[in-house]
């Protein structure tokens, strides 16, 4: 998935900022460069995108940048796009083979009973709440 991003130009004295249109809220800075600001809008719209699922909300999908380069909010600002992982938008559910000493494995599954979980529940309930 794609994102248009708009960037506001920074200097030596300002921070180079970073506007998502198609999500609302969602902005990032960089004071070290444009390259940095690109990246930084990717973890943005990462965080954005993980909240608004949490939160039940439909992911708006990304419009063309020539649909919002007529925002007169945007004049001399430069656009790029960011792609994002569609994986992050997914819930299928999917089979993987993991490999764990017996010990650990022990303590997972008897952690994970005491939470009344599954083993498969339990690893995504740590790796969504980290």
């Amino acid at each position: 998935m794609k994102y248009p991003i708009a960037i506001e130009p920074g200097d030596d004295s300002s921070s180079w900022g970073v506007v998502v249109p198609d999500l609302p809220g969602c902005f990032s800075a960089s004071d070290v460069g444009i390259d940095d600001a690109i990246e930084q809008s990717k973890v943005a719209i990462e965080l954005w995108i993980e909240v608004a699922i949490d939160q039940g909300q439909v992911i708006p999908p990304p419009q063309p940048i020539a649909l919002h380069r007529k925002n007169k909010q945007f004049k001399g600002w430069v656009w790029a796009i960011v792609e994002i992982d569609p994986a992050l938008l997914s819930d299928e559910i999917e089979r993987v083979n993991i490999s764990l000493p017996k010990k650990v494995l022990a303590r997972l599954d008897a952690k994970a009973r005491s939470l009344g979980e599954t083993r498969s529940g339990y690893i995504a309930h740590l790796a969504l709440t980290g």
